[in-house]
């Protein structure tokens, strides 16, 4: 009896072990939810928890596409253009070409199979690697989504927005279309030819073209089905944002194929299910949420989901060694989906954490009514001097006025951006700042905090179809005509000038280029040989200004819509830089009036960032007391020269 005891104790701490060792990515998740739930009292609510599952539908849609790519052993790096480009596609074909909207969305479904067709087929018949192909097709869906938008945001139609919204007000439909998306995909790993097919391929693809399977054409099908769910993805996105924002979803493929690897999936092919994927998609988006709601700075994030993908691969590295085989990891590894034993440890881990959970939401009842004012900055992107000092300048008000101030950073991301201002509304803030990625996108997760009765201060950049207390902002247009008066005046009325142009699709390049281009039509002289975007990086200001150079000889004077820019055009014109050549920037950031004062740089549009900073959280604070503040705060914008940097500084 008492060895009969001995055997069923150790079987059960086995079998214990076993579960833990099989399900990592469900565990964790259970352990990351726990957490979250006991260092954050704002993370266990309604709210919040479906603010995660409308954050992870993009990422979970496009891993389950990439998952019947890696389970063949391939690889998927273009979903994201991919899904871009289905979007900008949808939008354009029902906006401008004024294609009936239900044509226009399988417009955008069979652009996203034709990219993974054109994958497929470089792959299967071109003897491309999976890596080079994609990669290759990322750069040019990402094109072509500029192209055909011209670099600007397209409204999305209103019919196709309503997969953004929610049913009954209160069930997002992205989480609806996600589930969908993810039964589907068990579906066909578990129960078609072509599911049985990726297993094989993956597992050995020699043995599977011996045993008679066409692996040339399964792997076009295979990767045409990863284009198909890119494209939901797409425009389950642009429904989000209201608008189809060529840059979106970058860096997306990554975030979709770590989602697959953290769910379990092995790159080396053969392993893989749709479960998995779907959970690794919630580790990231529950990392991302209660990050946020955490305080914790974006970098810090981006280092926290590095360690937890290395953390899912070492774990496979321990199941397998343990003697964890693909069947044992699921049923799943297989065509099985599902099954038996498996189903039944995911109901018993569904039963343990919905206990726990429910014993931490007692625990934190209450905790999140504190009385301290508290606000929320959501800043484009901190890759940027400009948005750096304006942080600063944010940060050392919200100390003088004794508030907590939450800052992050949505890096030109959109999408992130709209999941940050969630975050904000669901933790209750007493008032959000937002300095938009983009004014039209931006819209929806404004409204979503107007409905919170929570106020919202615009920074920098407008909200379009949403109530903001107030506009703290310099006008960009008029620093660019601004701009274009002291370049023409350096240059006498006369000369060809090349433009350094920022990020395609943001408010603040439109707006800096719309003011130059007006202004610079009072000078008929001037003629602008060549202009191209460097994506506001001083690096790529030096690389694109080096190629202009060697096209256009004999340029007199460079306009850049930022300084950092403008450094890289100097770093590129070397001697010239100041003596030949004239450069004007934008922004007034502190290497660049330092370049203003070697005489290098020759002007810059100075718009006080650490004021404008300031200024925000000033009536971020009035508006969250509910006294009245300004429908729109100007901050001075001044041109800045070697004869008052002195003053300015």
């Amino acid at each position: 009896m008492a060895t009969d005891t001995l055997k069923s104790s150790t079987a059960g701490a086995g079998g214990l072990r076993r579960v833990l060792l099989d399900n990592g990515a469900l565990s964790a998740l259970v352990v990351l939810v726990i957490a979250m739930s006991l260092l954050s009292g704002d993370f266990l609510t309604t709210q919040n928890l479906l603010n995660v599952g409308v954050q992870a539908a993009v990422t979970a849609i496009l891993a389950f596409g990439v998952t019947f790519v890696i389970v063949s052993a391939g690889i998927d790096l273009s979903v994201g253009s991919v899904a871009a480009l289905s979007a900008t596609v949808l939008a354009w074909a029902a906006s401008s070409a004024g294609v009936p909207v239900w044509i226009a969305v399988i417009l955008a479904v069979v652009t996203g199979i034709a990219c993974g067709f054109v994958n497929g087929a470089l792959v299967s018949y071109g003897k491309l690697p999976p890596f080079i192909a994609t990669l290759a097709m990322l750069s040019v869906g990402r094109g072509l989504s500029l192209v055909i938008s011209q670099g600007s945001p397209i409204p999305f139609p209103q019919s196709v927005s309503r997969v953004g919204d929610t049913l009954g007000g209160w069930l997002p439909v992205p989480v609806i279309v996600m589930v969908v998306m993810g039964l589907i995909t068990a579906l066909i790993l578990g129960r078609t030819f072509i599911g049985r097919s990726m297993f094989a391929i993956g597992g050995n693809e020699e043995a599977a073209r011996l045993s008679g399977l066409r692996v040339k054409r399964q792997k076009v099908v295979i990767y045409a089905l990863s284009g198909l769910f890119a494209a939901v993805a797409g425009i389950v996105l642009a429904s989000r944002l209201t608008s189809a924002q060529p840059q979106a979803a970058q860096g997306y493929e990554l975030d979709a194929i770590a989602a697959v690897v953290i769910g379990g999936a092995s790159l080396s092919g053969g392993v893989g299910k749709a479960s998995g994927t779907f959970i690794g998609a919630l580790i990231l988006a529950v990392l991302r949420n209660g990050l946020n709601l955490l305080s914790v700075s974006a970098f810090w994030q981006q280092v926290v989901i590095g360690v937890v993908i290395a953390l899912a691969v070492l774990l496979d590295t321990v199941r397998r060694k343990a003697g964890a085989t693909p069947a044992a990891a699921g049923a799943s590894s297989g065509p099985g989906g599902f099954k038996g034993k498996q189903a039944a440890q995911y109901v018993i881990a569904a039963v343990v954490a919905a206990a726990v959970i429910g014993g931490i939401s007692l625990w934190n009842n209450g905790s999140s009514g504190t009385k301290t004012t508290k606000l929320g900055l959501s800043v484009s992107t901190l890759n940027n001097p400009f948005f750096v000092q304006m942080k600063a300048g944010a940060q050392a008000e919200a100390k003088r006025e004794g508030v907590q101030l939450t800052v992050t950073d949505a890096q030109n991301d959109a999408s992130q951006q709209a999941n940050q201002l969630q975050n904000f509304t669901s933790e209750g803030m007493s008032s959000v700042i937002v300095n938009p990625v983009d004014s039209d996108a931006v819209g929806p997760a404004v409204r979503g905090a107007n409905k919170a009765d929570i106020p919202v201060v615009a920074a920098d950049r407008g909200v379009n179809k949403a109530r903001t207390a107030t506009l703290v902002a310099s006008d960009n247009i008029a620093g660019g005509r601004q701009a274009a008066k002291t370049l023409a005046d350096k240059l006498g009325g006369s000369g060809r000038i090349v433009i350094l142009q920022g990020t395609a699709g943001t408010s603040a390049s439109r707006e800096r280029g719309q003011g130059f281009a007006e202004g610079i039509k009072a000078y008929p002289g001037i003629k602008v040989v060549a202009k191209q975007p460097a994506d506001f990086d001083r690096t790529k200001g030096l690389d694109v200004m080096t190629n202009m150079l060697q096209a256009n000889a004999g340029v007199d004077g460079v306009f850049a819509e930022n300084d950092e820019m403008a450094l890289g055009a100097i770093k590129a014109l070397g001697a010239k830089a100041g003596k030949s050549v004239a450069v004007v920037g934008f922004d007034g950031t502190p290497d660049g009036l330092k370049a203003v004062e070697a005489g290098t740089l020759y002007a810059s549009v100075a718009q006080q960032p650490k004021e404008l900073g300031r200024i925000a959280v000033q009536n971020a604070v009035l508006a969250a007391k509910d006294k009245k503040v300004a429908q729109m705060v100007k901050v001075p914008v001044k041109v800045v020269t070697s004869k008052n940097v002195a003053a300015f500084k």
